[in-house]
C-alpha cells in the first residue's frame, strides 16, 4: 500500500479484504467445523454464547470461528455499531494506547487497526498519524465485525443466566427492549459455553460512594452515564476523580460551554507514572496467570495503589480553560443538596455547583446484577480462599472472581453448581487471575486465543465418545491394497496363523 490508496478508500478496503482472505486461505483458516450438533427439546443448542459484542467479544468471537466453533452467538444490548463504550460514555478524543498496537488483530497482519487505516488513507498519513481518533477506532471494530462476518444478535439484553440440570445454560433474551419497540419479545436460548464478555463493567458497575446516594440523579450522574452536556452550558460542574474519564469529562463539559469546572481529587499530586506499561512484556501476558497468588496480589495492589496518571493530552485539554480549577488533597468530606444546588465540602473548602459528576471507576460484585442472580451465590471470590497480607488491603481486589485456567467461574461450595465451570469471564473482573488480557487494547488476542483454545478443548473432551465413535467408523482408504506384494507370501512361507493387521 501506498499513499495513493486514499484516493479510493473503498477500493482500498476491498484490496484489504481480498488480501485477509487470502491470508486465511493460506492459513486454512477458519478450520472445518468439528462440533457435534446437540439439541434439547428440537431447540439446537449453541456451542458458545457471548455476552457482550464489544472489542472483547468479538475477538473471542473470531478466535472460536478460527478454531473450527461455528455454533455461536453474541448478544448485546446497544444497537449495531454502538457497541462498547467507544461511542458512548468514552470522551476523550483519541486512545491512550499507542497507534501500533495489534490489538484484536489474532496475529493477522490485515487485521490490524494500521491495515485498515493504511488501505483507505495511505502510509504517509498512517505516519502522521498521532494516535487512534476514539471514534476512529469504533469504525475499525464495525469493520472488523463485518469483514469475519461476526454473528452478532443487537437490541438484545440477556435477563437472566440459568443453569440447568442437564448441564445447559439457559439464557433468558429480551429482545428489542432498548429502543423501547412495541415488538420487544422475550425468548430463551440454550448454550453449553457461556463467555460474560462485559467489558470495564465486568461482573458489577459503576461504582459511587455512599455520600452521593442522598443527591437527586438530576443532580448527579457516573462517567459511565449519558450525560446532556449541552445542558450544563454556563453551568457550575464538579468532577470527583483523577482518572483519564474524570478530566475527559471535565473537558466535555468545559468544550460544552460550562461556567465553571472544580475536579476534586483524594491525592496530594497526580499520580505521573503508569507502572504497568514499564514491565509490559510477553512475559507479563503470559506469566501473570502462573504466579502464586500471593504474587498476583502484590502486583495488583501496587498498581491500584500508584494508580496509572490520565493522559497528558487530556489534562492539557482541560488546563487550556481558565474556568477550569483543580483541588488536591480535597476528598468529599460532606455533600449535600439545597433545592437544585449542590453543596461540596473538602478539608481545603466548600463549593456550590449545579451538577456533579462521579468518575470513581467500577466495582465487581456479581450479586448487584439481576441477570446473574442464580449463579451469584455460588461464585467463588478471592475473599472467599485468599487473605492478603495485613498491608495490602483492597476489596476491589477481594470482590474478584476466583477462576479456573479456563476463565471460568469455581464454586464457592463443591458441587452445588458444576455448570459454573462453563461460564467464562472474560472481562476486567478476570484481571486478578489471568492478568490484564480481558478488556484492555494491548494483549486482548493473547486472552482471546487463551479463552477459545480452553473451550475447543472443553468442548472435545465433552464429546469424547462420539469423537472415538468416529475415530472407529472412519474408514477412507489411502493405500489401495495393490501398491506392492507381500514377498514371504508369494513364496509361500507365511504361517498360516499369522495375523493380519
Amino acid at each position: 500500500m501506498n499513499a495513493t490508496t486514499s484516493l479510493h478508500p473503498a477500493a482500498g478496503l476491498s484490496a484489504l479484504e481480498a488480501r485477509l482472505r487470502e491470508d486465511l486461505a493460506w492459513l486454512e483458516l477458519p478450520a472445518p467445523s468439528w462440533v457435534p450438533a446437540r439439541t434439547s427439546d428440537g431447540q439446537r443448542v449453541l456451542d458458545v454464547a457471548i455476552i457482550g459484542a464489544g472489542m472483547a467479544g468479538l475477538t473471542a468471537s473470531a478466535e472460536l470461528r478460527l478454531l473450527g466453533i461455528d455454533n455461536q452467538r453474541l448478544f448485546d444490548q446497544a444497537p449495531a455499531g454502538q457497541e462498547g463504550p467507544w461511542i458512548t460514555y468514552a470522551r476523550m478524543q483519541t486512545l491512550r494506547s499507542p497507534k501500533q498496537l495489534t490489538g484484536p488483530a489474532l496475529r493477522l497482519p490485515a487485521l490490524t487497526f494500521r491495515a485498515w487505516y493504511e488501505a483507505q488513507f495511505g502510509r504517509e498519513q498512517w505516519r502522521a498519524l498521532y494516535k487512534i481518533p476514539r471514534v476512529q477506532w469504533m469504525d475499525y471494530l464495525r469493520w472488523y465485525r463485518r469483514v469475519l462476518d461476526l454473528p452478532v444478535c443487537n437490541d438484545t439484553r440477556v435477563e437472566t443466566l440459568q443453569t440447568r440440570s442437564d448441564g445447559l445454560i439457559g439464557l433468558m433474551l429480551l429482545r428489542g427492549a432498548v429502543k423501547g419497540s412495541k415488538d420487544a419479545r422475550r425468548e430463551t436460548v440454550l448454550a453449553r459455553h457461556v463467555v460474560l464478555a462485559t467489558g470495564r463493567e465486568g461482573l458489577g458497575g459503576p461504582y459511587v460512594p455512599d455520600v452521593a446516594r442522598d443527591i437527586p440523579r438530576h443532580l448527579r450522574a457516573h462517567s459511565s452515564d449519558p450525560i446532556d452536556f449541552a445542558a450544563l452550558r454556563g453551568k457550575r460542574v464538579g468532577v470527583v476523580g483523577a482518572s483519564a474519564s474524570a478530566f475527559d469529562n471535565a473537558a466535555s463539559a468545559l468544550e460544552a460551554g460550562a461556567g465553571r469546572v472544580d475536579l476534586f481529587v483524594r491525592r496530594a499530586a497526580l499520580p505521573r507514572i503508569n507502572k504497568l506499561t514499564g514491565i509490559g512484556s510477553p512475559g507479563l501476558v503470559h506469566g501473570f496467570a502462573n504466579l502464586p497468588d500471593a504474587w498476583k496480589w502484590r502486583f495488583l495492589h501496587y498498581s491500584a495503589q500508584t494508580q496509572a496518571p490520565p493522559p497528558r493530552d487530556s489534562v492539557l485539554r482541560v488546563a487550556a480553560h481558565a474556568q477550569a480549577h483543580l483541588h488536591l488533597a480535597s476528598p468529599l468530606t460532606g455533600l449535600r443538596h439545597e433545592g437544585d444546588t449542590i453543596v461540596v465540602d473538602t478539608p481545603r473548602g466548600r463549593y456550590t455547583l449545579d451538577y456533579l459528576i462521579f468518575a470513581t471507576g467500577f466495582h465487581s460484585e456479581i450479586d448487584t446484577r439481576d441477570e446473574f442472580a442464580p449463579i451469584a451465590p455460588h461464585v467463588r471470590r478471592w475473599r472467599d480462599r485468599f487473605t492478603p497480607a495485613a498491608e495490602l488491603p483492597n476489596e476491589e481486589l477481594a470482590s474478584s472472581p476466583d477462576l479456573d485456567r479456563n476463565f471460568a467461574f469455581q464454586e464457592r461450595v463443591p458441587g452445588a453448581c458444576p455448570a459454573l465451570a462453563r461460564i467464562h469471564c472474560f472481562n476486567h473482573a478476570a484481571s486478578l487471575t489471568h492478568g490484564k488480557v480481558a478488556g484492555d487494547i494491548p494483549a486482548i488476542s493473547d486472552g482471546a486465543q487463551r479463552l477459545a483454545r480452553a473451550i475447543a478443548a472443553m468442548l472435545f473432551d465433552a464429546d469424547r465418545d462420539t469423537h472415538y465413535a468416529a475415530l472407529q467408523a472412519f474408514d477412507t482408504a489411502e493405500l489401495a491394497g495393490d501398491e506392492w506384494g507381500d514377498a514371504d507370501a508369494a513364496a509361500g512361507t507365511v504361517p498360516a496363523d499369522t495375523p493380519a493387521l
